[in-house]
């Protein structure tokens, strides 16, 4: 199964309006960044036990260690939860810079140093999250 037939999966399983709030977020964010490489993880580790929730990925950065190790990861990510959905905004620096430049703009939603938590997307600015994850795309740390 190739990762588009992977999200494709993981969205259907949803329950609505989850579904549909995951698909639309999908699309959102493809809209952003068109030609993004696409990620799924499953959320299962080597061991195949359940380490996470799985999730979508977009885009493509190299993640460096303190210990000097690096890997491949997605910039952005989103990720179904039990009382919502989950956008993260993967390598940035500055931990507060979300909460202070989003948060209280975006709605009902929690923001901590790189994840955008909310119950449905009607609750929250969709504009102010394609901001956000505009952002998400462009920083390089």
């Amino acid at each position: 199964m190739n990762i588009q037939e992977q999200i494709k999966d993981y969205i259907v399983i949803q329950t609505e309006p989850k579904r549909s709030d995951m698909q639309a977020l999908h699309q959102i964010i493809l809209e952003v960044m068109p030609a993004c490489k696409l990620w799924f993880m499953d959320g299962k580790n080597s061991e195949n036990k359940i380490v996470s929730n799985p999730n979508i990925g977009y885009g493509f950065q190299i993640i460096k260690y303190a210990d000097g190790t690096s890997r491949e990861f997605y910039q952005i990510g989103i990720s179904a939860n039990k009382t919502g959905i989950s956008v993260y905004i993967i390598g940035i620096a500055d931990k507060t810079y979300l909460a202070q430049t989003y948060g209280k703009a975006l709605g009902k939603a929690s923001v901590s140093g790189y994840c955008i938590k909310f119950k449905m997307l009607k609750d929250i600015n969709v504009e102010i999250l394609k901001e956000a994850i505009q952002f998400g795309f462009e920083s390089r740390d």
